[in-house]
């Protein structure tokens, strides 16, 4: 019977990868990746040579059937992110979601480690014991109405916020008078951590465009 292992990669320094999803990667059958470029890197500083096939939100049925075909033969099957751990604002729900539809005996086996979420409540200096996470913001639909309700929570908020719309975000909060605490890059060569309100780190990207790089992490306090 198959088992499916759910493998968290590095979020950005490689050192980070667990002895245990190491031994993992290197034993299982195949390793499904959101993207085989940025795994390949993985593989190549551990020198792992194993099979190595695709997995993403854009995934078609023939995709899908691929994966069956493993599942038919008994092989044993490792999925990881493009950084942390599947499942995470990521498309590895599908896969699970598909595989115990079709193949319920199958066993399903976390192999936890990095996720950028719980490194950035570990440094985050305020009380995260209940928060409410919202993974990444709508683009459009539905984002002022979300942007309102984070401004006016009653627990800590915290959510993913790509390079293109960070500063749209900081604008549209910058009459909240709440702390945030955001990690830019975090684990990464210039990982950066901002504290202050919406207003105060707003200026900071602002005057040093060369801050606006990378993935960002924000909390908001209660």
């Amino acid at each position: 019977m198959s088992k499916l292992y759910i493998v968290a990669t590095p979020i950005g320094n490689l050192e980070d990868l667990t002895f245990r999803a190491l031994r993992i990667l290197k034993e299982a059958d195949v390793v499904l990746a959101e993207d085989t470029r940025v795994t390949k890197k993985i593989f190549e500083r551990y020198k792992i040579k194993n099979v190595l096939s695709s997995w993403h939100q854009h995934s078609k049925d023939k995709d899908w059937g691929k994966i069956k075909n493993f599942i038919f033969e008994d092989k044993d099957i490792a999925l990881v992110t493009d950084a942390g751990s599947p499942g995470v604002s990521d498309p590895g729900g599908k896969l699970i979601e598909l595989v115990l539809a079709e193949f319920p005996d199958t066993e399903i086996i976390s192999v936890p480690g990095s996720s950028a979420l719980t490194a950035m409540i570990s440094i985050a200096g305020i009380s995260l014991d209940k928060f409410l996470f919202l993974g990444f913001l709508p683009h459009k639909k539905g984002r002022q109405t979300l942007i309102k309700k984070i401004a006016e929570a009653d627990l800590p908020v915290i959510f993913f916020e790509s390079v293109h719309r960070i500063i749209k975000t900081l604008e549209q909060l910058k009459n909240c008078p709440k702390k945030l605490i955001i990690g830019r890059e975090l684990t990464k060569q210039f990982e950066t951590v901002y504290r202050g309100t919406a207003q105060e780190i707003l200026e900071i990207l602002q005057k040093d465009k060369q801050q606006v790089k990378g993935e960002f992490v924000v909390v908001v306090d209660k």
